[in-house]
């Protein structure tokens, strides 16, 4: 197995930043650990993918792929099982609506959250305890069972006011074309200025804020986003389509034979719960509305974190014989028992990590009959030393997974490396280059 170098070989912090020149559209909504745009790039020219082609994202996360597809005239689709993140995928390639009705929605909406907020002597700008003379009102809450969803603290009273206060117009108004867009600018907003949380990269939260201004932070990004539009508008009818299901069964979302390119970045084995990046705007937007629902999202994730293992699981059968995986979980379990570690989530470990290659063999296994004859593949992926400092080489295993399945490993690629927290050492992010047997008669660049 040959592991190269990418043309562009970034091995800097720098390097995984979106670019100026980028953020038109992909900075509407992000994961803060989304992959930049600039590397799509490079694996659609190596991959020589035109218009003529199609291409699939099937961990489309917030869209990276799918809107540089869409800026380059190439048809796409995403598959992405958290509704947060399909919603705006599927918001950020929807380039239809003009930016002035845009602007005028928001405007009439704002102002009546605005008059709302006035009825009770409050302001959108940051306000004394006493307004004009008069006590606070009774603020709107969340009901407990929503509050235990959140992290604790992770949006103030008085801003989780104005917010909710705000998305209550919004949503008053479901029959407009711009509905899906202000919604998106809104969690935008919430896990920015409004909220108090932080990213770096894990999510976390802050000093709280006392008060934000939230109708304004909203508005501020829909402005972002209607100078976007004017931008991109001569590409919106380049079709693309996100499809809200498990990246393990692809059957209902696909045709055979039909995708010529994959450029995706599944989740990692570690103990990032990635449901916590989306949480506070999955929650005040209503797309997770109790303990179940987020239950049911997690049962539609590859199992990479201990936080949404289930019983029922059964995908760590299918590498029972894959030496080096069934390695590394003894070594994660004999490594527990050294240390005394008992805790339930310690005790799943093991187990975690065979699932997780269990659900990227049941992945790739069931992506082969929908892949074009001289298909390519790029999956980007990171080592890992979550459980108990044992290191996982990811792209390494994952290369092995795919040429058990048949197909051919053009090249490991080093992305970048970046400081593992726990051990200090530097961990490789690469890019897996994998190939679908046969030709489709397209020359491809190595």
């Amino acid at each position: 197995m040959s592991t190269t170098d990418t043309r562009t070989r970034c091995r800097r912090k720098e390097d995984n930043k979106i670019h100026p020149d980028d953020r038109p559209v992909h900075d509407w909504y992000r994961f803060v650990l989304s992959f930049p745009p600039h590397l799509v790039r490079n694996y659609l020219e190596r991959f020589e993918v035109t218009e003529k082609h199609f291409v699939l994202d099937p961990f489309c996360g917030t869209g990276t792929t799918l809107v540089e597809c869409k800026k380059r005239g190439i048809p796409s689709l995403g598959i992405e099982a958290n509704p947060m993140a399909h919603f705006a995928s599927s918001v950020k390639t929807d380039w239809r609506p003009s930016p002035q009705t845009l602007l005028r929605h928001a405007s009439k909406i704002a102002d009546e959250a605005l008059a709302k907020l006035r009825q009770d002597g409050l302001e959108d700008d940051p306000f004394p305890f006493r307004v004009n003379g008069r006590e606070r009102p009774v603020l709107r809450q969340l009901s407990p069972e929503l509050k235990k969803l959140l992290l604790t603290n992770s949006i103030s009273a008085l801003p989780l006011h104005k917010t909710l206060v705000l998305r209550d117009c919004l949503d008053g108004r479901r029959n407009e074309s711009t509905r899906s867009h202000l919604r998106l600018a809104l969690a935008k907003a919430i896990v920015g200025p409004i909220g108090n949380l932080h990213f770096g990269p894990e999510v976390g939260v802050g000093k709280p804020k006392p008060d934000a201004a939230a109708i304004a932070s909203w508005l501020n990004e829909v402005r972002a986003m209607a100078d976007d539009l004017r931008l991109v508008e001569g590409a919106a009818v380049v079709p693309t389509q996100v499809c809200l299901a498990d990246a393990r069964s692809l059957a209902q979302h696909l045709q055979p034979g039909s995708i010529d390119a994959v450029i995706t970045s599944p989740p990692y084995p570690n103990e990032k719960d990635y449901t916590r990046t989306t949480r506070l705007e999955s929650v005040l937007l209503g797309m997770i509305r109790s303990k179940s629902d987020l239950r049911s999202l997690k049962k539609g994730l590859i199992r990479s974190n201990t936080r949404n293992v289930f019983k029922t699981d059964q995908d760590d059968a299918l590498v029972a014989q894959h030496p080096e995986i069934q390695r590394i979980a003894r070594a994660i379990e004999a490594r527990r028992l050294e240390l005394g570690k008992t805790s339930g989530f310690e005790r799943l470990y093991a187990r975690v990590t065979k699932l997780y290659f269990g659900g990227m063999y049941r992945h790739l296994a069931s992506l082969r009959q929908f892949l074009r004859p001289g298909a390519y593949l790029a999956y980007v992926v990171g080592d890992q030393a979550s459980y108990l400092r044992v290191m996982i080489r990811t792209g390494h295993l994952l290369a092995d997974i795919g040429e058990s399945l048949g197909y051919r490993v053009a090249g490991i690629d080093l992305f970048r490396t970046r400081l593992a927290t726990a051990t200090r050492e530097q961990l490789r992010e690469e890019v897996v280059v994998l190939q679908w047997p046969g030709n489709n008669g397209r020359k491809r660049s190595q």
